[in-house]
């Protein structure tokens, strides 16, 4: 009845979901952005208080491709289900799979200093034979498979090897450039942005990797009124994680997601 009489009716709603960290599946301690933990978090955002857009706050340097593309494509597919705009807004970094979720968005803001971009796909690892035979560490393996000690840290790297895990990366990339391509369309305007170069600011909007320059708050009262209601939607954290269970695994889990975060000056 409220909502009929005008000095009464409610003022809109922007739901907000946080999207910070490592994209990563559960593993060692259910942490990082998957699909699994956000699903409840990304389906209430969308259905609850029939928001008038979404907004996206991004801040991550990738991961898992797979955990990225199941996110993405579920804020899509209920973007065009309830007809909700979305936005994304970049804080520090929205590289690799970072910038795969953003382009879920129909538009992209940043900040001068953003990262944005790296679109490619990256596999790394360590090589300890010579360390072990220096030791005098035998180690043996056995398998029944060419291919099941493939990129074996205790071995020697073999050529054969490195051209395998090329040819597992290609049809990845071009995933994400598909994906990049199909968001973004006309907007982007550099030659090759698929690289796995990164871009800072302005020069993210030159290349039509972003929309604009522009925070969340000021953004959303722009564009739905000073009165607008902004509701932040999170996983929920559990008993044991509030009481600080699992410390080591999150400390091991801890310096991989370090690593990441290093390689754009984080």
């Amino acid at each position: 009845m409220k909502n009929l009489i005008p000095f009464l009716k409610r003022p809109p709603t922007v739901a907000v979901i946080r999207l910070s960290g490592v994209i990563a599946a559960g593993g060692r301690t259910g942490a990082g952005l998957n699909d699994a933990t956000l699903a409840p978090v990304i389906e209430r955002a969308f259905r609850k208080g029939k928001p008038v857009a979404v907004a996206l706050a991004i801040n991550s340097p990738g991961g898992s491709p797979v955990q990225t593309a199941l996110l993405a494509a579920r804020i899509r597919r209920l973007a065009a289900e309830k007809t909700i705009p979305i936005h994304a807004f970049v804080e520090d970094v929205a590289a690799s799979g970072g910038y795969w979720l953003a382009t879920a968005a129909d538009q992209i803001w940043i900040d001068d200093s953003s990262v944005v971009g790296s679109i490619g796909v990256i596999s790394s690892g360590f090589g300890f034979h010579e360390l072990m035979a220096r030791q005098g560490i035998e180690r043996r393996v056995h398998t029944a498979g060419t291919s099941k000690s493939f990129l074996d840290p205790f071995k020697p790297e073999k050529p054969e090897d490195v051209a395998r895990l090329k040819a597992l990366q290609e049809p990845i990339h071009a995933a994400f450039i598909a994906q990049v391509k199909a968001r973004r369309g006309a907007r982007l305007s550099a030659g090759d942005l698929f690289t796995g170069d990164v871009w800072v600011g302005q020069q993210a909007i030159e290349v039509g990797l972003a929309d604009g320059i522009a925070h969340l708050v000021p953004k959303m009262k722009d564009l739905f009124g000073d009165k607008v209601r902004l509701v932040s939607y999170g996983p929920r954290r559990g008993l044991l994680r509030r009481f600080g269970a699992q410390v080591l695994g999150e400390a091991l889990a801890g310096i991989e997601d370090r690593a990441l975060w290093a390689r754009y000056g984080l």
